[in-house]
């Protein structure tokens, strides 16, 4: 499968609302919904869930008090202050096990924590949705970028050419590893100083991973000044602006119907983002360097 991860740097560009217009604009393709903290793809597309698997992204410590001798090592080498009277406190805890490596009578062992779940879900016209739920305060977020990318692969069949990625906003290690081995990397930015800025953020963060990236403009005519600097940085620097989609009220319209932008197929934001899968799919297809 080509793999098409849809980044924003921050959050309110309409990285989600591309992607599920995407989602039913592009035939043969799974969905996965990378932003672990905030999964929303699946409220708009309406997914039955098929599948839930527990997911453990982190290891806490436990004493045991039959073993333990209450020396107190443990709490003096703990840096993150996680025990206390011989006992540990989860949410301090990193897992990081010096203090079981240090225990004198091995009363400490580290145990898996639940802290989220990976869904596997089908809408009604048959759509392939992985997604995740990670718990509220809950760490391995980028570990569960992770399993909800392995889990789109695993559901995929022949007929599937694409696998296209919500990513999470900012510039973390969810973002990192939703972008890892994709085949393209799409920017959804905003004509704002904040938007513009974000998005070299996410440039410079992915640098290393030699994907290349193409941005699209959302709302761009809302500042024409922001937009053309925009462009100009893109165009300084080889990155290729594929898209630029009006504001348009229809995009309100179809989030409070939860409904995708599709279903408003004359809608100028629909046509746009149409006509920017056609590039999208070229740079794909043809394996396209960025330029």
């Amino acid at each position: 499968m080509k793999q098409l991860a849809i980044l924003s740097g921050k959050g309110g560009t309409g990285k989600t609302t591309v992607a599920t217009t995407l989602s039913t604009i592009v035939k043969n393709k799974i969905m996965a919904d990378c932003d672990v903290e905030a999964p929303n793809l699946n409220i708009v597309l309406q997914g039955e869930i098929i599948e839930k698997r527990d997911f453990y992204g982190k290891e806490t410590a436990v004493i045991d008090k039959d073993k333990c001798i209450e020396c107190g090592l443990c709490e003096e080498l703990c840096r993150f202050d996680a025990i206390s009277n011989f006992e540990v406190n989860p949410y301090y805890c990193e897992g990081c096990g010096l203090c079981m490596y240090k225990c004198p009578v091995e009363a400490i062992k580290l145990i898996e924590e639940k802290t989220g779940h990976v869904v596997y879900a089908k809408t009604k016209s048959g759509e392939k949705v992985v997604y995740a739920e990670l718990f509220p305060g809950a760490d391995g977020s980028g570990k569960l970028v992770t399993e909800v990318r392995k889990k789109a692969k695993e559901v995929s069949d022949d007929n599937d050419e694409y696998l296209i990625i919500d990513g999470t906003p900012g510039i973390g290690c969810p973002v990192l590893a939703a972008a890892t081995g994709v085949d393209l990397v799409l920017i959804v930015t905003e004509p704002t100083l904040s938007g513009f800025a974000d998005m070299k953020r996410v440039l410079s963060a992915i640098e290393s991973f030699k994907v290349p990236s193409v941005v699209c403009v959302n709302k761009w005519d809302l500042n024409k000044e922001v937009s053309q600097q925009i462009e100009k940085y893109c165009e300084e620097n080889n990155i290729v602006v594929v898209g630029k989609i009006d504001f348009d009220e229809t995009v309100v319209k179809a989030l409070k119907n939860l409904q995708s932008l599709s279903d408003y197929p004359d809608s100028t934001a629909y046509q746009q983002i149409y006509k920017m899968w056609l590039r999208i799919k070229e740079i794909l297809d043809e394996g396209v360097e960025s330029k």
